[in-house]
């Protein structure tokens, strides 16, 4: 009898155990992953060893958005991932002159950076240099203009790069929330 019950006892906790993984499982690999905030390329917004929590399902449903803080396989190898902002979309046409980016001939107003950042061009973006994206491809920026190789030095991400959307921060629990969506007026 009590090799029974204990029998019984060992079987659920495996089913418990089982189902827990299963659904780790599933949201882990489907619908959120985390991923840890690597160097200073996000500041002031996000910081080195911030975790967050990146939506992998939403863009199974909807298009990317510029001001989307998105996570991605980085270029060259694309081994690593990086987190940066969505600044231009498929079919829009991209320029950087005297530091102001410019999406279709009209300045790009991003209340999330300091107002006097300076957008420095690089190898990809050239100063003056009109770069129309491609279908399923976006210009990533980081918010810390300065300090962060984004598109304007590696180019264009490809839909098929992008891991997730960054949805919430969870460490430090200072600074633990929901990630804001920015609003865009030209």
């Amino acid at each position: 009898m009590l090799i029974r019950k204990l029998g019984v006892f060992i079987i659920e906790t495996v089913q418990v155990i089982v189902f827990a993984i299963s659904i780790f499982l599933f949201l882990y690999l489907l619908v959120l992953q985390p991923h840890k905030i690597k160097g200073e390329s996000m500041e002031p917004n996000f910081h080195n060893n911030q975790y967050l929590l990146t939506d992998k399902l939403s863009y199974r449903f909807d298009e990317p958005k510029r001001g989307d803080v998105i996570v991605f396989k980085a270029p060259p190898d694309y081994d690593d991932e990086f987190i940066k902002r969505i600044i231009a979309l498929p079919g829009e046409e991209l320029f950087i002159k005297d530091g102001v980016i410019y999406i279709n001939n009209a300045p790009l107003k991003e209340p999330y950076i300091p107002q006097d950042t300076y957008n420095l061009p690089g190898k990809f973006s050239v100063e003056g240099l009109h770069i129309t994206i491609p279908q399923a491809s976006y210009f990533v920026m980081g918010d810390n203009r300065n300090h962060s190789f984004d598109s304007r030095n590696f180019g264009l991400i490809t839909r098929d790069k992008i891991t997730g959307k960054a949805w919430f921060i969870y460490w430090p629990p200072s600074t633990a929330g929901v990630i804001s969506v920015q609003d865009y007026t030209f």
